[in-house]
């Protein structure tokens, strides 16, 4: 459908180079876009950017360091000389260590909200002179069921994933004028590398998340592909401020 093709966009993935990010990617490259991923593993990047090249549009990568100020703005720079333009910024970089709160130390603290939240602020300020340059654009959030749900082991994660939520409407409601999209996008129980490592450090998580799980199986990052590329389309122009969950019903499981 017409309203779904992204011909001509240019989209800012960061954690693009695997995990939900590289399915992010992949939705915004199979409806047309030119797609840069920002990671900090150089060679990560390069064998993404291998993989995500047989879906035909132009994708490419950049070396970044969301926790630096200077490599986000580099970033958001390289993205625009590339393509002329940015029109979609997915801030989905993100990291969480486990921890429970008498165990996390105040620099633990402190890399966790910048990786998770500050990142997006810093990126997401960057990226709207470019977008109102450009005539509107879309700003796609990656939060966490931990947005909604209180979990012991995660509270510096969990602060940053609630924070995403309202600094993402917040941008909704100052950037509506400019017609900049901002929304939040809330994985449930997904098989990533940061689950995996969850499950090493606890057996009966696995257990526990795909019982409460009404569709009974873990999420895939090809599960972000659509609802990426939906509401980085004008097919979802009225839609703005919102937090969508894509957990297969954990939120509201049993």
């Amino acid at each position: 459908m017409q309203r779904f093709n992204l011909k001509g966009k240019v989209a800012l993935v960061t954690g693009g180079n695997g995990g939900i990010g590289a399915g992010i990617a992949r939705g915004l490259l199979e409806c047309g876009a030119a797609v840069v991923i920002a990671g900090r593993n150089v060679d990560k990047n390069k064998a993404m950017v291998a993989t995500l090249q047989t879906l035909g549009p132009p994708v490419s990568a950049v070396a970044m360091d969301v926790t630096e100020e200077s490599q986000c703005h580099a970033g958001v720079r390289e993205t625009v000389q590339r393509h002329g333009q940015l029109n979609i910024l997915v801030n989905n970089a993100g990291m969480g260590n486990g921890k429970l709160p008498q165990d996390l130390t105040v620099a633990e603290w402190h890399e966790i909200m910048n990786t998770n939240l500050t990142s997006a602020f810093i990126l997401s300020q960057a990226a709207y002179p470019e977008m109102k340059k450009a005539g509107g654009g879309k700003i796609i959030n990656v939060g966490s069921m931990a947005s909604y749900l209180s979990f012991g082991a995660v509270p510096a994660y969990g602060a940053s994933k609630a924070g995403i939520i309202q600094f993402g409407r917040a941008c909704a409601s100052a950037w509506a004028k400019d017609n900049i999209q901002v929304n939040t996008i809330l994985p449930g129980y997904i098989d990533t590398d940061m689950t995996r490592a969850r499950l090493q450090r606890n057996a009966e998580l696995h257990a526990r998340a795909l019982a409460r799980t009404a569709a009974g199986r873990m999420g895939t990052p090809d599960d972000f592909a659509g609802i990426a590329a939906f509401l980085a389309s004008p097919a979802s122009d009225f839609i703005t401020g919102a937090d969508i969950p894509v957990d297969g019903g954990f939120l509201w499981g049993i």
